[in-house]
């Protein structure tokens, strides 16, 4: 067995967002489609991490690459003035 001090590890950047009729959804959107939810934080964390391994199950059945998603995708924000808004006033 091997030292888990040792194993690599992929970190996959996850959006949780709690939802209007309770509990959360996850997406990865480093991963396009991969998605799950749950009634709790803890139970979607749970589930979003089983969606994951079997999206990368799934690449790897179809011959398809594996990549690590720190070097492809960050998280940033963007600020719209509400006096841009044409619509109110």
């Amino acid at each position: 067995m091997e030292n888990k001090k040792h194993q690599k590890v992929l970190k996959y950047e996850v959006i949780f967002e709690e939802a209007e009729e309770g509990g959360y959804t996850a997406y990865v959107p480093s991963l396009p489609g991969c998605i799950s939810e749950g009634d709790t934080f803890e139970e979607t964390k749970k589930n979003i991490s089983e969606a994951i391994l079997a999206y990368l199950e799934s690449l790897a059945k179809d011959n398809e690459e594996i990549f690590n998603p720190s070097k492809n995708f960050f998280i940033g924000s963007v600020e719209i003035p509400f006096s841009k808004l044409s619509f109110i006033r």
